[in-house]
């Protein structure tokens, strides 16, 4: 049995394919380690099939399309975690699918949403909601 020792983990190497978009460098590594683990391998190009959606150059509808295709090879492939993010992605669609529009994220307001939680916990929660939302308005504004 072959063990592959990355960083004093053996399991270091196969947790960093799946955020390197792609194995060239780790080839050989990766051939031995995907002939051990055949499920690591499918759940590898799972990852990889979704990464190369949305790092592409492409409109709505060719999104649309290949997400479609990444469905069906998720319902094939059996993972209960992928099958989790297919529904989220399915439930939640129309507004990924505005990314592929103009590349936009709602960045700003997640930040703005963590500055309100971190400003609620200084205070130790919230009894009266009309006067929280008065200070955060003069906080904030």
């Amino acid at each position: 049995m072959v063990v592959l020792c990355y960083n004093n983990s053996p399991t270091s190497f196969s947790h960093r394919l799946f955020y390197k978009s792609t194995i060239s460098s780790y080839s050989f590594d990766c051939n031995i380690l995907f002939t051990q683990y055949s499920d690591l391998e499918k759940a590898y190009h799972l990852t990889d099939g979704l990464k190369k959606i949305y790092y592409q150059n492409i409109i709505k509808s060719v999104a649309m399309t290949r997400l479609a295709h990444w469905f069906k090879d998720v319902e094939q492939a059996g993972f209960k975690s992928f099958s989790t993010l297919r529904k989220a992605i399915t439930h939640h669609y129309r507004d990924i699918l505005n990314y592929f529009h103009k590349r936009n994220i709602n960045a700003a307001a997640e930040s703005f949403n963590a500055k309100i939680k971190n400003f609620r916990m200084q205070l130790r929660g919230v009894k009266d909601k009309s006067f929280f939302l008065l200070r955060l308005t003069k906080f904030f504004a």
